[in-house]
C-alpha cells in the first residue's frame, strides 16, 4: 500500500494521500503521503463511518466537494480531517473476493472537484492493490500448505500431493510483482524439494539452474504439456520449450523425462 501511494503521488495528480487496511470490518488508517499533521494517524473507523467507513459497508467509491458541509456523510472524523487542511476528497476500497480489504484516499485542500483524472489513477490503483491481496491470500493457503507438507509423516501428505504444492508455489512466485517475495516463495519451495529429495551433492554442484528453468521444470514433472506449463506461469509456450531445452541442457538429458528425474535426484524438484 505505501508503494502505491507514492506511485500516484510521484504521479502529481494530487497533494495528499492517505489509506488503511480493513481487520474486522473497521478501516485502521496507518499509510501517509503528503499530510502535515499526524491527526490522521492511528484512526480506527467503523463500518458506515465517515467517507472510508462508507465506502468499506457500500463496497464503492465516495467523492466528496466540500467535506466540512457534506449532508451525504457522516461527520465523526470531521476534527482530524479539517484540522488536515482537507476538503475534497475521494475514497476509493479495495476489493478482494467481493469484500473491502483496504481503502486509498486522495484529497485536496480546497473546495474544488477532484477531477477525472485522479478518479481515474485511484480506481486503478485499488485494482492493482486488490490483485496483490489475492496474490497474498493464495501466498498464505500455499504457505500452510507447505507446512503441512513438511510436517507429514510417510503415512500422511503423498509424494505427488508434495510436488504439487511445490508446482504451485513456483507458479505463484512466478506472478507477484514482489521481488523479496518471490525470492522467498522459490526458497521455501527448494527447502521443500530438497526434503523429499536429498541431493547429490557432488554432481549438484555443478549444475546451476535459473528459477525459470526450475519453474518450468516443475511443472513439466507434474505432467503438463508446454501451453499447460505456459498458461500455469503466464508466459507463451515458446518461452516454456526455451527455458526447458536450456534446462536438459544442464541436466545432459535428452528428454522431458530425463531431466526432471535428474533434477530430482538433485534435490532441484521433489
Amino acid at each position: 500500500m505505501r508503494s502505491e501511494l507514492r506511485s500516484i503521488a510521484a504521479q502529481g495528480v494530487v497533494p495528499v494521500l492517505f489509506g488503511g487496511e480493513v481487520q474486522d470490518e473497521t478501516l485502521h488508517l496507518t499509510e501517509f503521503v503528503g499530510t502535515r499533521t499526524n491527526n490522521l494517524k492511528g484512526l480506527a473507523i467503523p463500518p458506515r463511518s465517515g467517507m472510508g467507513g462508507r465506502a468499506v459497508a457500500q463496497r464503492a467509491p465516495i467523492l466528496v466537494h466540500d467535506y466540512g458541509n457534506s449532508q451525504s456523510i457522516t461527520h465523526h472524523f470531521d476534527r482530524p480531517v479539517l484540522s488536515e487542511g482537507l476538503h475534497s476528497i475521494i475514497a476509493v476500497p479495495v476489493m478482494v473476493a467481493g469484500k473491502s480489504r483496504a481503502v486509498l484516499y486522495a484529497a485536496i485542500r480546497e473546495s474544488a472537484p477532484l477531477g477525472d483524472r485522479a478518479g481515474d489513477v485511484m480506481v486503478s490503483a485499488s485494482r492493482r492493490l486488490g490483485m496483490e491481496f489475492a496474490i497474498r491470500d493464495e501466498v498464505d493457503r500455499r504457505l500452510q500448505l507447505l507446512q503441512a507438507a513438511s510436517a507429514a509423516s510417510s503415512d500422511g501428505m503423498s509424494t505427488e500431493e508434495i510436488r504439487d504444492v511445490h508446482a504451485e508455489l513456483r507458479s505463484v512466485a512466478n506472478s507477484v510483482t514482489d521481488t523479496d517475495l518471490q525470492i522467498k516463495l522459490r526458497g521455501l519451495s527448494q527447502r521443500l524439494a530438497s526434503v523429499l529429495s536429498p541431493a547429490d551433492r557432488d554432481m549438484a554442484s555443478a549444475v546451476t539452474l535459473t528459477p525459470r528453468e526450475i519453474d518450468v521444470l516443475s511443472q513439466v514433472a507434474l505432467g503438463c504439456t508446454n501451453i499447460e506449463a505456459a498458461q500455469r506461469l503466464s508466459v507463451s509456450a515458446e518461452t516454456v520449450k526455451s527455458y526447458l531445452r536450456s534446462a536438459m541442457g544442464k541436466l545432459d538429458a535428452s528428454s522431458r523425462h530425463e531431466a526432471v528425474v535428474t533434477a530430482r535426484r538433485l534435490g532441484i524438484l521433489p
